[in-house]
């Protein structure tokens, strides 16, 4: 990708918002040169993709926006994983994969580890309530969902920083574009996870626990003595890379662009002050306005015809759930931040068999979030000396800092 076209591409997903009312506005389809893909931002359309998984495959899910040097992607084929997951998977083979995700996400997963959320949501403001200021991504929102999710997991606390600071490497390897000598050390630090996660598997196999991590490992060896074989073991590391990583990026990124819109908008912050019974409401809102999740790729397995566009097979698509969730033809003025707003069926967690198993243990966490803030810092604004800059990527969209004070 030329520099030109890279700027235009990092301008796109810092707002992608012009583009997708463009694109709505817009006959048929439109074709993105920075996305390489025919940007799909109507909601009916994305809707009418996710319930046609047969004819729009998700193989091309996570292709990288950034593909790394030769020498990183040696280092990365030292590592384990890189096989294909729930979220690149179609059909029976998705159903597989999703199942035990399911199971250990569950309603009833989730009710239990909300104590210990609790707990540490509360711990984490401890550390920074009585400074009078604070950088909430790094003290906060880049925190609690990865003990969280590790916690569901099965991981020792003693091993979570390192796991997050893996994902958060590979993110910025597969999705920024960075010199070799940076992408090198980004892949050392991603397979240093995975040999973390590894480790997990080999132990889970030896001594089964109530954990997630348990659950794949079942889900792909089987009960009983069944042999733990090499393959087995980058299968099970790929799925707990992924899941760890949406788990807890996802999750940062929806704490952070909440409180961010919260506080932009005082006199709404102040009526969720006034009134905490609001804050699930106030979930909904903030997920729909600036989904952390913008959107994914999907890619067409036979000719097919979206919007009156016609396409060929290969065709790559991206599914814009934040462009969708700013299509005035399902909510009324979309371009409002409203807490006040009647909910509609919003696409910030996906939709039909890819919709996201975790979204409500990350709506949960967002809950206890604006409750502990709300509650204990209800004077919170953001700081004046540091404006707040949005990361360019659309996977997992968030304020790069942001700075607070109270």
């Amino acid at each position: 990708m030329d520099r030109q076209l890279l700027g235009r591409r990092d301008e796109l997903q810092r707002d992608p918002y012009p583009h997708y009312e463009r694109a709505r506005r817009t006959e048929g389809l439109t074709f993105v040169a920075e996305l390489d893909a025919w940007l799909v931002a109507r909601d009916a359309d994305v809707r009418e993709v996710l319930r046609r998984p047969q004819e729009f495959s998700s193989a091309n899910a996570l292709i990288p926006d950034v593909m790394p040097a030769p020498a990183a992607l040696a280092v990365l084929g030292g590592g384990f994983g890189g096989r294909p997951v729930v979220v690149t998977a179609d059909g029976a083979r998705h159903q597989q994969l999703r199942a035990p995700i399911v199971r250990g996400l569950s309603p009833a997963r989730v009710a239990a580890v909300l104590p210990y959320a609790a707990e540490r949501a509360a711990a984490l403001v401890d550390g920074f309530v009585k400074d009078g200021r604070v950088e909430l991504m790094s003290a906060y929102a880049g925190k609690l969902p990865g003990e969280v999710i590790g916690r569901v997991v099965g991981l020792d606390p003693a091993d979570v920083p390192a796991v997050v600071h893996g994902g958060n490497r590979a993110e910025e390897l597969l999705f920024r574009p960075v010199p070799e000598e940076e992408q090198i050390a980004a892949a050392e630090d991603a397979v240093a996870m995975q040999v973390v996660l590894e480790r997990y598997v080999r132990e889970r196999h030896a001594e089964p626990r109530d954990d997630l991590c348990t659950e794949l490992v079942r889900s792909v060896v089987g009960d009983g003595d069944g042999e733990l074989t090499l393959e087995h073991r980058h299968e099970i590391v790929a799925h707990l890379q992924n899941l760890l990583l949406a788990g807890h990026l996802t999750t940062t990124a929806l704490i952070g662009t909440t409180v961010l819109h919260l506080l932009r908008h005082p006199r709404q912050w102040e009526l969720l002050c006034a009134e905490p019974e609001r804050i699930p409401a106030a979930v909904e809102e903030a997920a729909r306005y600036d989904s952390a999740l913008q959107g994914f790729r999907r890619v067409t397995t036979g000719p097919v015809t979206l919007a009156g566009t016609e396409l060929p097979p290969g065709a790559s698509l991206f599914l814009a759930f934040g462009g969708a969730n700013r299509d005035p033809d399902r909510h009324p003025h979309p371009d409002d931040f409203d807490i006040t707003r009647t909910p509609e069926r919003h696409l910030a967690f996906g939709l039909g068999v890819h919709g996201c198993p975790g979204s409500q243990l990350a709506r949960e966490q967002l809950r206890l979030t604006l409750e502990e803030l709300t509650r204990r810092l209800p004077g919170l604004r953001p700081a004046d000396d540091h404006p707040v800059t949005m990361r360019p990527t659309l996977i997992h969209r968030s304020p790069q800092a942001l700075n607070l004070t109270w």
